[in-house]
């Protein structure tokens, strides 16, 4: 980690947005797709949690539960996500100001750049990844959750899709500069396929939050 990192876990929000805002690299775009996903995963928590111990609600309140704990961990991933892609984007930088004037210091400047970029790309493909977790959990929240909160979870649902299309490009921008060709198809092809998914989630999720309106 270098010393350009912040650690927001326990700042106010006000402090997260305001870096966002400013000149510092980071944190960027993908770690506020992680910011974006998480929201949308605790908005399934809510769903979910309006929903239990409701009488009414009792002959689903099984899988509201496991509906919960499911959001919930997501939404721990995506926290823990928004950090580290900033720490991850930091460690470029430090790649790109270690010297470079002898040959032993490209190579070794080369392998760290090599090495941070791909890290740079693990986490927002991570951060895809759960995103389109919570996709599918806010379908299931809008399907048989307390239909009073059913447009929390259509925003969750919305707000898990921008996470993985976010994520998704904070990918891609790393790729080009990765040199390694099997993991750079790879990654393409894994993004491709969960971009595919979101939307329809997303696309479904809004048809079940309209048929309830």
């Amino acid at each position: 980690m270098s010393d350009e990192a912040t650690i927001y876990r326990g700042e106010p929000l006000q402090t997260y947005i305001d870096d966002a805002a400013s000149g510092k690299p980071a944190p960027g775009g993908g770690s506020v797709s992680a910011c974006v996903g998480a929201l949308g995963a605790a908005l399934v928590s809510m769903v979910c949690n309006l929903t239990i111990g409701k009488e009414r609600f009792a002959p689903v309140e099984d899988t509201v539960r496991e509906l919960v704990a499911r959001s919930e961990d997501c939404r721990a991933r995506l926290e823990q996500l928004l950090q580290d892609d900033t720490t991850a984007y930091n460690d470029v930088i430090v790649g790109y100001r270690m010297p470079k004037d002898t040959d032993e210091q490209q190579a070794a400047r080369t392998q760290h750049i090599q090495a941070a970029l791909k890290h740079a790309a693990n986490v927002p493909l991570e951060i895809a990844r759960t995103a389109l977790e919570v996709c599918g959990l806010a379908k299931v929240a809008a399907e048989v959750g307390n239909p009073a909160a059913v447009t929390d979870a259509a925003i969750g649902a919305i707000l898990g899709e921008s996470a993985a299309q976010g994520g998704a490009l904070n990918v891609k921008i790393n790729l080009g500069s990765i040199k390694d060709e099997d993991y750079v198809a790879a990654c393409r092809q894994e993004l491709d396929e969960l971009l595919a998914e979101a939307a329809p989630l997303r696309a479904e999720v809004l048809a079940i939050t309209e048929s309830k309106l």
